[in-house]
């Protein structure tokens, strides 16, 4: 019988949840729920100077926007410092370890030697047979896994195919620092073990990691057995639209930026996560639901993926369109607030809900949704933008009037009737209805872009509609 499927995603908590670090927990935790299995995470924060608890927290609320939580609380690999070191210690008493009392300045001296004769720099075993007793009573010393030294490594990676290294170039690194803390290489075996996780998914920068990790893992397995090697699976990082590296400049922002900033939606990022690197077909459209059914990783290719800022927005474009009317107010609402710096009125929500079919259908962003709504709830006199105010010339002004008088007798204020009156007035000016809509939007909003005119006349309703277009009246008058 197979061994239940079990991912994790491991971050260090140095910052914010990178786009980045967002697919790789994607692919993880729809791999898990494709082969039912579990997804975990742990938090990998041994280096005590950089890990902060805001940065923990800004994680987990990413993590949490995109529904990726794990199926059980969180691992904190500092917390399990002792159990690092006793599986350190283990490996000493075995002689898969070994005690190593190079100083600071031994090992610089090394490395400038080794630089000088352009060697690869590494440790050179100086302590691997020595006898501890050798050394000066009470010296500090470092805890180094001894290495193979014959024959190869090889790994079946699941997305970089078979990959063998040489033993000879491992090194015997270090597993528990002078001062009995573990190096990462140790901690990450060690709760991985521990966790029972069966496949490793992660970033192909640390496939070197995977063949100095699985000197550790077939070390305990011969001391204890029960140590498994996992699946690995190293995707290929994410390039900038340039093919250069992920940068900020490209979009490599913290997860929190797409949905505070830019305003995504976050079943568009993961869906845009999803086809980084992976696809099926030609879907482009692949709600969760639809993902965790196609997802295995025999679909991700090895080349690096483009992040492509533009199709990003299209895709937040579709999923805006397809989203729940009171469900995109209620996002949008504090963005026009902010905006316009006060505070919507009590049916403000309900404002923008009606609003949402008119406002959603060209706009990408919660943003752009936010400056289309902008106009309901101003109030006069308006603010005319540059353009606006060009329009509103003395010229325009006798056909604000004939449309409000127009618009007066209307008795039900339907998009339909609302329409009739409008394309009456074009006929009677003889005027293509363009020439009629152009004026009256900038009277209406101040702006010269918004959703369709008869649309802003029914949302703004008969008395508001009346009183700006007489306003903008007397304002160009003036």
């Amino acid at each position: 019988m197979n061994k239940q499927v079990v991912t994790r995603f491991a971050p260090s908590p140095t910052g914010f949840l990178h786009i980045g670090g967002a697919r790789t927990a994607l692919f993880n935790w729809l791999y898990a729920r494709h082969h039912g299995g579990k997804f975990l995470l742990r938090v990998e924060d041994t280096d005590r100077a950089r890990s902060t608890e805001e940065a923990v927290a800004a994680i987990f609320d990413g993590l949490e926007w995109l529904g990726l939580g794990g199926d059980e609380p969180a691992v904190f690999q500092f917390e399990r410092t002792p159990r690092h070191a006793e599986v350190a210690n283990q490996l000493l008493d075995a002689g898969h370890a070994y005690r190593c009392y190079a100083t600071p300045e031994e090992l610089a001296e090394l490395r400038e030697q080794q630089r000088a004769a352009k060697q690869p720099m590494r440790y050179d075993c100086r302590w691997r047979d020595r006898s501890p007793a050798e050394a000066p009573e009470g010296a500090p010393f470092v805890i180094r896994i001894k290495a193979p030294r014959d024959g190869e490594t090889v790994i079946e990676d699941q997305v970089q195919g078979r990959v063998v290294v040489q033993n000879a170039e491992l090194d015997d690194m270090i597993l528990l620092r002078s001062d009995g803390t573990p190096t990462y290489m140790l901690a990450v075996v060690v709760d991985d073990h521990d966790m029972g996780v069966t496949h490793v998914i992660r970033g192909d920068d640390h496939l070197n990691n995977a063949f100095r990790q699985l000197s550790i893992i077939k070390a305990m397995a011969e001391i204890e057995g029960g140590w498994e090697e996992p699946t690995y699976a190293h995707i290929p990082l994410i390039h900038g639209s340039d093919g250069a590296k992920l940068s900020k400049r490209h979009g490599a922002l913290g997860v929190d930026a797409y949905r505070d900033e830019m305003g995504m939606l976050p079943e568009a990022v993961l869906n845009y996560l999803l086809r980084l690197g992976w696809g099926h077909g030609d879907e482009e459209f692949i709600p969760i639901a639809r993902a965790i059914e196609l997802f295995d990783i025999s679909g991700v290719g090895r080349s690096p993926s483009r992040f492509d800022i533009k199709k990003l927005e299209n895709l937040n474009g579709h999923y805006l369109r397809e989203a729940d009317d009171s469900r995109l107010a209620e996002l949008v609402a504090p963005r026009v607030a902010d905006r316009l710096g006060k505070v919507l009125p009590e049916n403000g929500l309900g404002i923008l809900t009606q609003a949402m079919a008119s406002l959603k259908p060209r706009a990408k962003t919660l943003n752009e949704i936010a400056e289309g709504a902008e106009f309901l709830f101003k109030t006069c006199p308006l603010d005319f933008d540059e353009k606006a105010s060009a329009l509103l010339e003395d010229s325009a002004r006798a056909l604000l009037v004939k449309t409000a008088d127009a618009l007066q007798p209307v008795q039900s204020w339907t998009v339909e009737a609302i329409e009739d009156a409008i394309r009456r007035v074009a006929e009677d000016a003889g005027l293509g209805l363009g020439k009629v809509a152009q004026p009256l939007r900038a009277a209406l909003t101040g702006r010269t872009t918004s959703p369709g005119i008869f649309d802003v006349l029914f949302l703004l309703g008969k008395e508001e509609s009346l009183e700006r277009l007489a306003d903008a009246g007397h304002a160009t008058a003036g």
